[in-house]
């Protein structure tokens, strides 16, 4: 278990931070279920379409596949409907595997599958390089200052879980997809934040590969 390194007061970084990572509400709005979801329909489709690469329970033993499992059900929602999005959608999550898969899968559908992987356990995870935990652990509670890289800590809170439903848990995540998704949001190829796009323009691969190994220890 990672133990927590004090946080670095960040002052006006982090409130300059805030305003601009802060999202709509109303963008939100779209992806929240408007009905109760059926829980036992999200597990007859976890089951039958998505245990293969996300986990029966949403604990994925494949390192290039997300664990779906804890995340805030509005955040998978919007997810799914960002693969959902034509390729041409300035909002799309562009992803030929998962798009081919949600074509079988009506908006209510996901709806039910979001909410069934949200109410999972989430197992942890660990971290695995030592050489960079302490880089991973600063990055993650004070930013980078000098480069106006905000602490992860401030949208993803201090222990990783994240904060419903505009930022995903990263505590356990592998650290192998979070490095992907940080490049995807560097080079452009995934655009559905424009947030996070601008903070990981800014990062470097060494910087995000300690980072991301730090937070999948975290807990």
């Amino acid at each position: 278990m990672i133990v927590p390194m004090r946080p670095v007061r960040c002052g006006r970084i982090l409130a300059t931070a805030a305003v601009a990572l802060a999202m709509p509400l109303a963008a939100l709005a779209q992806d929240r279920p408007a009905a109760k979801p059926d829980l036992k329909r999200g597990q007859e489709i976890a089951s039958s379409i998505c245990a293969a690469c996300h986990g029966a329970d949403g604990n994925s033993t494949i390192a290039a596949n997300p664990k779906l499992s804890g995340q805030d059900a509005a955040y998978l929602l919007k997810q799914l409907n960002d693969y959902a999005r034509a390729a041409g959608d300035k909002g799309a999550r562009v992803n030929s595997v998962m798009s081919g898969i949600l074509g079988g899968i009506s908006a209510a559908d996901r709806v039910h599958v979001a909410a069934f992987y949200a109410g999972q356990p989430h197992k942890p995870g660990v971290a695995r390089n030592r050489d960079t935990l302490e880089a991973g652990q600063r990055i993650y509670r004070a930013g980078i200052p000098e480069r106006n890289v905000p602490a992860c800590s401030g949208c993803h809170s201090p222990n990783g879980a994240g904060i419903p439903a505009q930022y995903p848990r990263l505590a356990g995540q592998h650290a192998e997809y979070t490095v992907a998704q940080l490049k995807a949001f560097h080079d452009g190829t995934r655009r559905n934040s424009v947030q996070m796009a601008q903070i990981a323009a800014r990062l470097n691969d060494a910087e995000m590969n300690a980072v991301a190994d730090y937070v999948a220890g975290l807990r």
